[in-house]
């Protein structure tokens, strides 16, 4: 039987959270409550619309434009064992997954939180950190403040240490 993913929301076709057409999956329920926070109504832990992997794959299936995943939230770790199914789904198509998360890379790769390694290893990239008002800065693409990275997760992971991306069309 499938985990349940709750999700707050999609966008089938976005530009703006990552690199190339995306779809992007809004989970539900965030720890962290950034001030400031772009999407403060996905931080309640509650339920909203629960849906299979098989369900979300099926609308990523639908559209053959795609160049990528993004998982955002919420935050996303929190329901790391119901996305890493997903994950893999979506790797197995060829697709390129993003991840955003409050988290550190460094606390997440010495996490014992559930799911959390299996899904770090399909993710392509990883934009880690809490949002931080005080360092907003709207010219970076893909991040909310300076604080927050960009990680090539396989090569980190490869080389047990956070490899930052330096392809401009990430930064």
């Amino acid at each position: 039987m499938e985990k349940l993913i709750n999700v707050a929301g999609v966008v089938n076709d976005s530009i703006v959270d990552g690199v190339g057409l995306r779809y992007v999956l809004f989970v539900q329920g965030c720890p962290r409550k950034c001030k400031g926070c772009h999407n403060a109504d996905t931080q309640p832990f509650v339920e909203k619309t629960l849906m299979t992997p098989t369900e979300i794959i099926e609308q990523i299936d639908s559209n053959p434009l795609l160049d990528g995943v993004t998982f955002s939230g919420g935050e996303p770790m929190c329901q790391a064992a119901a996305l890493a199914p997903l994950a893999k789904m979506i790797k197995e198509r060829g697709l390129h997954l993003a991840i955003y998360t409050g988290y550190t890379f460094e606390d997440l790769y010495s996490s014992d939180m559930l799911g959390v390694k299996e899904l770090l290893s399909y993710a392509d990239i990883l934009i880690d950190g809490e949002f931080i008002e005080g360092l907003r800065d709207y010219t970076l693409k893909f991040r909310g403040s300076s604080n927050q990275r960009v990680i090539d997760v396989q090569e980190s992971l490869r080389l047990s240490q956070t490899i930052l991306v330096t392809s401009p069309k990430w930064l």
